[in-house]
C-alpha cells in the first residue's frame, strides 16, 4: 500500500506568475491519487499555515486549489516550514500508515517539494518521485523546466539508506 503527499497544492501559493504545467500537474495529482485510494492508500495534503497573511487559517490562499480531487478519508497536516515534518505530526501519521512507499508530488519543487523528498527519505520511506506531478514558476536565474529537470536529476542520485525512485504519472498507472 501506498501513501502519497501532495504539498502545498493552495490558491495563494499558486497565484501571480505562471506556473509551469498547472493544469497537467493538477490532472496528474488527481489520476495518481484515485489510484492510490483505489489500491487501499492514503492521500496526505500538506498546507502551508502562517499567522496575519494570506495562508491564516480561513484566508483565501490557504485554501487548496479547487480543481483538486480531495474526499473526507484525506489526511491534511499543516506546516510552517518548507519541511512538512518539522513540528508536525506527520511523522506519526506515516508510522502508523506503515506505507511500502510514499510518493511525492505538488508544490514547490525547488522549495517544499525538495525538503519534502529528502524529509521522506530520512524519516526511513522509500520514495518515488511523481516526476511530472511538481511544480513551480520561473525563478530570476533559470526557467521553471530547467528547474524541475534538475531537481528530477538530484533526487535520482541521492545517496540514501532507503530507495528515491523518479516515474511519471503515467508510468505508475500503468503499473497499477
Amino acid at each position: 500500500m501506498d501513501a502519497m503527499i501532495v504539498v502545498d497544492m493552495q490558491r495563494g501559493l499558486l497565484a501571480g506568475p505562471p506556473k509551469h504545467d498547472l493544469d497537467g500537474v493538477i490532472s496528474r495529482i488527481n489520476a495518481i491519487a484515485a489510484m492510490v485510494r483505489a489500491n487501499g492508500g492514503r492521500i496526505i495534503w500538506i498546507r502551508h499555515c502562517s499567522d496575519g497573511d494570506e495562508f491564516a487559517r480561513g484566508a483565501p490562499g490557504w485554501d487548496f486549489l479547487p480543481q483538486l480531487d480531495r474526499i473526507p478519508a484525506d489526511l491534511v497536516v499543516e506546516k510552517t516550514l518548507n519541511d512538512p515534518f518539522a513540528g508536525t505530526d506527520l511523522r506519526a501519521m506515516l508510522r502508523e500508515i506503515a506505507p511500502a512507499r510514499v510518493l511525492i508530488a505538488g508544490w514547490a519543487t525547488d522549495f517544499c517539494v525538495d525538503a519534502t523528498v529528502r524529509s521522506t527519505v530520512s524519516n526511513n520511506h522509500d520514495v518515488v518521485v511523481v516526476s511530472d506531478a511538481h511544480t513551480l514558476n520561473d525563478r530570476p536565474h533559470l526557467d521553471a523546466a530547467a528547474v524541475i529537470r534538475h531537481h528530477n536529476w538530484v533526487w535520482s542520485e541521492l545517496i540514501t539508506r532507503r530507495s528515491v525512485r523518479l516515474a511519471s504519472a503515467a508510468e505508475l498507472i500503468a503499473e497499477g
